[in-house]
């Protein structure tokens, strides 16, 4: 007969150590920061207990006594993330409070760029993300709405905050490994699209050119364009 499942557990209701022993030699949050270090330098997938285990000079196995499973760290990475979250005291104004929120969120997946692989409702309610929700919530009390419609909102704002920042390290990415300068990329791009463009077989995508609304953009007012209709959606009506 085939062995049991593991019952599946929330690593936040587990002790910092199992067994019994001599005083741990790390903590949790010793294990999570070198997890984070090696993520930020060489991207999630060079993130195994075993690296994590030589990163603080210690046995692998020895790790298991603190963290049973890699999801585990996972997650304890991730609310890492979140608790440098700066929960400044809302102003009372409700669009600038959430702007100021998803900046701060573009910039933490920029510093933590393998988050972007982590992002989902599993690791979103660790400790140090509902300390971030409810002071999320708490910057949308001015905002005349249910509270399940702000949580909507906040949700909304940080799927635009993973979708732009992906898109830009993609760009970064791609021009770091281009042979070329990314000028003379977008030159030889631009002259093929002017040339399809100019065959008239394309007349929206021509007025959309003709306008300045496709071509090179600024990443970062496009981002916080795009908050800002989002946070237009939500806004009453007059």
């Amino acid at each position: 007969m085939a062995g049991r499942a593991a019952e599946p557990h929330v690593i936040w209701t587990r002790p910092e150590r199992t067994g019994r022993g001599p005083r741990p030699a790390y903590s949790r949050a010793d294990i999570t920061a070198a997890a984070v270090r090696l993520a930020d330098a060489e991207g999630l997938d060079a993130v195994s207990m075993r690296r994590v285990a030589a990163e603080l000079g210690c046995g692998t196995m020895s790790l298991y006594n603190y963290v049973p499973r890699k999801e585990d760290l996972f997650e304890l990475m991730m609310d890492a993330a979140a608790g440098e979250h700066e929960l400044a005291e809302p102003t009372g104004d409700w669009r600038a409070d959430t702007l100021r929120m998803a900046r701060q969120g573009r910039a933490l997946v920029h510093r933590h760029p393998w988050m972007i692989r982590l992002i989902s409702g599993v690791h979103g309610f660790s400790p140090n993300a509902l300390r971030y929700l409810e002071w999320s919530l708490a910057c949308l009390d001015p905002l005349d709405a249910s509270h399940a419609t702000k949580v909507e909102l906040i949700a909304m704002v940080n799927g635009v905050v993973a979708t732009s920042v992906a898109n830009e390290l993609a760009v970064a990415e791609r021009a770091r490994t281009l042979p070329w300068s990314v000028e003379q990329e977008a030159g030889v791009r631009s002259a093929y699209v002017g040339g399809q463009l100019a065959s008239g077989e394309f007349p929206r995508l021509a007025a959309a050119f003709a306008e300045g609304g496709v071509g090179p953009v600024d990443l970062e007012e496009v981002f916080e364009r795009v908050v800002g209709r989002v946070l237009d959606a939500y806004a009453p009506r007059s």
